[in-house]
C-alpha cells in the first residue's frame, strides 16, 4: 500500500503541477484554502474543483498523520481531509457544517447514516464522511456458485469450508483453506466480530471478555480444521512468500481475506480469476478502521472556499466525473473509487461503482449489515501495528493467556514509553 500511495502521489503531483505554482503566487487570504490530507488522491480532486471554476482556490497539503498534527497544535489548515479525525477533541477543533444542509446544500439522506452519525457531536454535525472499506473473503471464480447466499459469508461457513478444502500427504498439508495465523488483521477482525469494541479512552479500552472468546474461538478453528500451529506454520513457511492472490488462483488455497479496496485495486490479470464475498457475522460487517472523514476548522479564513468545495464535492455528479476522469487516466488501478473506498454517499455507492466496478452490480453491502468502528485514538494505527497485533499474534498462539503480557499491561508499556 505504501509503493501504491507514493505512486499516486507523484502521478498527483504532476498533474497539479501548474495549478500548484499559480497558487504559490495568491496572497493568503479568504478565497484559497489550504487542506490538508492523509489521501493523495485530494489533490487530484483539489485540482478538478479550481479547474472548473474561477472563484475560490483549494491548495493541498499532504502529510503522513493528519490527526497527529491537528492534535499539537501550532499552525492549522482551513480543510481537513483524512482518517482518524473523530475524536473527544472534534468539537473544539472543527467548526459545524449544518449550514451545509440547506435547502440548496447537501441532503443528509444521501449519506450512509452510521457514518454520518459518527461525525456528530450532540446535534451538531461536525464532520462529513467521504469513504469506508469493508472486509472480503476471496476465493475462485469458479467455486462461487457453491456458497449458500451471494453477497456475504459467514464466519462459520469460512470455517467448514476451509476444512473440506485441506489436503494433507505424507503428515504436510499440500493445501490448506484458510490460515487465520497468516493474516494478523483477520485475527483483528475476528475480535471486531466478538464485539471487542476498542475506544478512545486516554488512551485505549476495550472488552476482556470478547477478546478472550475471539482468542478462544480462533484457537478452536486452528486445532479443529487446520491440525495444529505447527502444521499452519510449516504451510505458511512453504507457500506463504506469494502474494495472497496467488496462492488462491493456483488452487493452494481456497481463501484469503483482503479489504475492498485492496482486493478492486488488484491487476486485472490476477483478479479476472477471482470473487469475493463480504465477511459478517450475524449480520454485521465491521467497517476499516480508516475511513477519511471532511472537516472545516474552527480556526479559518477561507469559510467561503471551504464551503464552496465541500457543496461541490458532496454531490453524486461530482463524484461520478471523478471516478470518469481516474479512469481516464488510469488512476483507478492504484486507488479505489473515491479517495481509496466506497462513497459514504449511498447513491454514488450503490448506482455509480457498478458502473466502473461490474462486480459490485447488485452485491453491495447491505445499508443495515455496516457497523462503523467506534471513535478510536488519534494513533491508533501505531498501537494496532505495534501492540495489539502483535498480542493477538501470541494470544492465539498459545495454550492460554498466562505466558503472555496482558494487553492492558502491553498498551501501557508502550505509551510510557512512547508518550502517544
Amino acid at each position: 500500500m505504501k509503493t501504491q500511495c507514493l505512486i499516486l502521489r507523484l502521478l498527483m503531483a504532476g498533474l497539479l503541477a501548474v495549478s500548484v505554482m499559480g497558487l504559490a503566487s495568491c496572497r493568503a487570504g479568504s478565497r484559497t484554502a489550504v487542506l490538508w490530507t492523509d489521501r493523495p488522491e485530494f489533490a487530484f480532486y483539489a485540482g478538478f474543483f479550481n479547474a472548473a471554476q474561477d472563484d475560490f482556490k483549494i491548495e493541498v497539503r499532504y502529510f503522513e498523520s493528519v490527526a497527529q498534527r491537528l492534535a499539537a497544535g501550532g499552525e492549522h489548515p482551513d480543510i481537513v481531509a483524512a482518517s482518524w479525525l473523530r475524536s473527544a477533541s472534534t468539537g473544539v477543533i472543527f467548526r459545524p457544517v449544518d449550514s451545509l444542509f440547506s435547502r440548496n446544500g447537501l441532503d443528509r439522506a444521501s449519506f450512509y447514516q452510521p457514518l454520518l452519525s459518527l461525525g456528530a457531536v450532540g446535534r451538531r454535525q461536525y464532520l462529513l464522511p467521504v469513504n469506508f472499506n469493508v472486509p472480503a473473503i476471496v476465493f475462485p471464480r469458479e467455486l462461487s456458485e457453491g456458497h449458500s447466499n451471494p453477497f456475504v459469508i459467514e464466519m462459520e461457513e469460512l470455517k467448514e469450508r476451509s476444512r473440506a478444502h485441506n489436503a494433507i500427504v505424507n503428515g504436510a498439508f499440500t493445501r490448506m483453506g484458510f490460515s487465520p495465523l497468516s493474516n494478523p488483521e483477520f485475527l483483528f477482525l475476528t475480535a471486531s466480530f466478538f464485539g471487542t469494541g476498542f475506544r478512545d479512552a486516554s488512551p485505549v479500552s476495550w472488552d476482556d471478555q470478547a477478546m478472550e472468546n475471539a482468542v478462544e474461538w480462533i484457537r478452536q478453528w486452528i486445532v479443529q480444521t487446520n491440525t495444529s500451529i505447527q502444521m499452519e506454520d510449516d504451510f505458511a513457511s512453504k507457500f506463504y512468500f506469494e502474494p495472497p492472490e496467488n496462492l488462491v488462483n493456483s488452487g493452494r488455497v481456497l481463501y484469503i481475506h483482503m479489504n475492498s479496496s485492496r482486493f478492486f485495486t488488484l491487476p486485472e490479470e490476477r483478479r479476472r480469476n477471482l470473487d469475493f464475498r463480504w465477511i459478517t457475522t450475524h449480520e454485521m460487517i465491521p467497517l476499516n478502521e480508516q475511513s477519511v472523514y471532511f472537516g472545516i476548522h474552527r480556526r479559518t479564513r477561507a469559510r467561503g472556499a471551504a464551503d464552496a468545495f465541500a457543496l461541490w464535492f458532496f454531490t453524486p455528479e461530482t463524484q461520478r466525473t471523478l471516478m470518469e476522469e481516474k479512469r481516464r487516466r488510469r488512476l483507478n488501478e492504484t486507488s479505489f473509487g473515491i479517495a481509496g473506498g466506497f462513497s459514504a454517499m449511498r447513491t454514488v455507492t450503490e448506482q455509480v461503482f457498478p458502473q466502473f466496478y461490474p462486480a459490485l452490480l447488485g452485491r453491495m453491502p447491505p445499508n443495515s449489515f455496516l457497523a462503523p468502528v467506534n471513535i478510536l485514538p488519534h494513533n491508533w494505527v501505531v498501537i494496532k501495528e505495534r501492540v495489539i497485533l502483535p498480542y493477538l499474534q501470541d494470544r492465539a498462539r498459545g495454550s492460554d493467556g498466562n505466558g503472555a503480557r496482558s494487553l492492558e499491561r502491553r498498551v501501557s508499556d508502550w505509551y510510557r514509553l512512547n508518550r502517544g
